[in-house]
Parts: C-alpha cells; sequence; structure tokens
C-alpha cells in the first residue's frame, strides 16, 4: 500500500499548482460510490457534469454533494456499523453519532437528487420524511439503509480553490438500490448522463485526481477484502504538502 500511496500523493500534487482563489472554509460533504459486483469484474457508476457547471464542468464524478440539516432528522434503517462512525467521528468538529449519520444520509439523498436511485429497504408502514428530497423515499415506501453502507475514504479540497469540500467517500452495492425515479439524468440537469464502467477503465474518464485516487484505493479496498476492518485514507493538505494517513 505505501507504494500506492507514494504514486497517488505524487498524482495529486501535480494539480496542485496555480491556486488563487480567496481561502474559505471547506464544507461538509458525502459522495456515494455504487459498486455492481455482480460479475466477475467490478463496476462503479459514473455522472458526467454538465458543461454549463462553473464547479468541474463535464468532468465524471460520484454523485454527491453537501450535508443538509435535515440529513440529521431522517430516521435510517439499521445503523452505521460502529467501526464507520467511530472513523468518520475522528478528527471531526463537534462530533456526535448524529452527525456520523448524517455524513452517510447526505451521501444517500444526493445520490437520489443526481441519479433518481433510492437507496434502501421497502416498509410496510408509514415512512417519516423531514421533508424536502426525502419527500420521495416517504412516498415510495422506502427507508435509507446505512448498514449496508461501507466508508473508504475521505478527502478535503487544498486551499485556495473556488469551492472547498471535506468529502467522505461511501460505497455501497448496487443490491440496495431498492427504487429508482426517471427524469433525474437528462441534457439539462446535474448529470448528463450515467454510465457503469470496470474500475480500472474508469480511471481513464475526464475527472479530477481525487476522484481517481479514491477509485484506486476501492480497487485495493475490494482486493483486500472489502471489510469495515480495514483502515481508510485521509487525504488533504499539511504544512503545504499533500498528505494521506490512515483513520
Amino acid at each position: 500500500m505505501t507504494d500506492i500511496a507514494d504514486r497517488l500523493l505524487e498524482r495529486l500534487t501535480a494539480t496542485d499548482r496555480g491556486h488563487n482563489f480567496p481561502n474559505v472554509r471547506p464544507r461538509d460533504a458525502a459522495t456515494m460510490i455504487i459498486i455492481d459486483r455482480s460479475s466477475a469484474v467490478p463496476k462503479v457508476l459514473l455522472g458526467r457534469r454538465h458543461l454549463g457547471h462553473k464547479f468541474m464542468p463535464g468532468k465524471f464524478v460520484f454523485p454527491g454533494g453537501r450535508v443538509e440539516p435535515l440529513d440529521r432528522r431522517m430516521r435510517p434503517a439499521g445503523a452505521l456499523d460502529p467501526r464507520i462512525e467511530a472513523r468518520l467521528l475522528h478528527q471531526t468538529r463537534r462530533p456526535s453519532p448524529d452527525k456520523a449519520r448524517a455524513f452517510a444520509l447526505a451521501a444517500i439523498r444526493e445520490t437520489f437528487e443526481e441519479t433518481g436511485l433510492l437507496i434502501g429497504v421497502p416498509h410496510k408502514e408509514a415512512v417519516f420524511s423531514p421533508g424536502g428530497p426525502w419527500d420521495a423515499f416517504a412516498q415510495a415506501g422506502i427507508i435509507p439503509d446505512l448498514g449496508a453502507v461501507h466508508f473508504v475514504a475521505r478527502a478535503v479540497t487544498p486551499p485556495r480553490l473556488l469551492k472547498r469540500f471535506d468529502t467522505r467517500f461511501f460505497a455501497v452495492d448496487a443490491s440496495a438500490i431498492a427504487a429508482r425515479h426517471e427524469g433525474a439524468v437528462g441534457p439539462d440537469t446535474e448529470l448528463t448522463e450515467l454510465t457503469w464502467h470496470p474500475i480500472a477503465e474508469a480511471s481513464r474518464l475526464e475527472m479530477a485526481a481525487i476522484t481517481t485516487a479514491v477509485l484506486e484505493e476501492l480497487a485495493a479496498r475490494i482486493a483486500a477484502g472489502f471489510s469495515h476492518d480495514l483502515p481508510v485514507p485521509y487525504y488533504r493538505m499539511l504544512s503545504r504538502r499533500r498528505s494521506r494517513v490512515l483513520l
């Protein structure tokens, strides 16, 4: 893993030049990687951002976005694995179990908003919703299931960029998709297309360096058994240098 770490840090450092925007505090964000492991070669779902966006136009990304207050109020089915919760709250401002759940729930909500995919389990009784996009889960009778979620990486956007995020990267098997709403992806939406790609081939697409790095981390994690016991890489800047530590 040391060779992987050195290679990824070198790749990320090569993209750090020329940042000259005013520095801002990174916003908490969450991203979901959906993995199809039904065949011998695992595939991941990627979306292409609209060319009209100021932030990463035209690049392939995992669905995700900022953590919102409503995410703390949504009631999930299943709990986060205790090992995930502990790693999510390490070096996090004002840590709490509610905050850890909100990170994972934000990834599930953003996945629905950007792809129309509802990750969770069917529920026969009425499903609570705090409002907003969560209403779609309640109407479909789907409860987001945190028991199916894996925590695979964390990365903080370097200083002096247009936007900065402290992003937690989650992963879930495609079998966790309980329903789908049509119309979320099209020529005028945030993601203009969704495509499944083998992990090794996906890194050849036009994407941010950190997305490529997380894909390589994911491949190594799957090869090592994809267990919650595996450490989680944390990328950030320390003393003006890229750093990768294990949570």
